[in-house]
């Protein structure tokens, strides 16, 4: 892997760091309830993307229906069970990215952060599956008519959390980017 560059856009970060760490999952943990309401991120997510006013259970803790589309494939889709929660830059990604170094707490907002649009999206489990944890050099969206947006995203979301893109994911949002001109 060649050189990494360091992208700033926010300045300086209000995280410090810790020691660099061996990627495992379970250092970003899982969905979380930050707001106590019985809804975990993976829920709010749904409710905050659907199309149409999604519907919860009777508990109103999870969706049980609603309308979504996936940007990645195209396809709308109305079961909550067929959608997957994208961590838009994968964790994996984010790891070699500079995550490695965050402290814990840092590493669990970054999972469940719903305060920036492009941390968390809706999509469907094979489109996100078939993206594994790779960046732009490796995986882009079937849906070509979302190719140019995700990879500006991909650049703005690695910009808002600090994150470096090595010399393959650099080269590849450059050749994309030109052709979106």
């Amino acid at each position: 892997e060649g050189a990494s560059t360091e992208l700033e856009i926010n300045g300086s970060s209000p995280w410090p760091l810790a020691g660099m760490v061996a990627y495992h999952r379970s250092l970003y943990g899982g969905w979380i309830d930050a707001d106590g309401d019985c809804q975990n991120t993976r829920q709010e997510v749904l409710i905050s993307e659907s199309l149409v006013p999604a519907k919860l259970d009777n508990a109103g803790c999870r969706v049980i229906s609603g309308k979504w589309l996936d940007l990645y494939t195209g396809q709308t889709f109305t079961n909550p069970s067929d959608l997957d929660i994208d961590h838009f830059i994968p964790l994996a990604e984010a790891h070699r990215s500079g995550a490695d170094g965050w402290l814990p707490e840092r590493r669990r907002h970054f999972a469940n952060d719903l305060s920036y649009t492009w941390s968390l999206i809706a999509v469907s489990g094979s489109s996100n599956r078939s993206k594994g944890d790779r960046d732009p050099s490796g995986w882009l969206p079937p849906n070509v008519e979302f190719t140019c947006e995700y990879t500006r995203n991909w650049v703005n979301a690695k910009g808002y959390w600090g994150l470096r893109m090595d010399d393959a994911e650099r080269f590849k949002i450059d050749s994309v980017l030109e052709q979106c001109e």
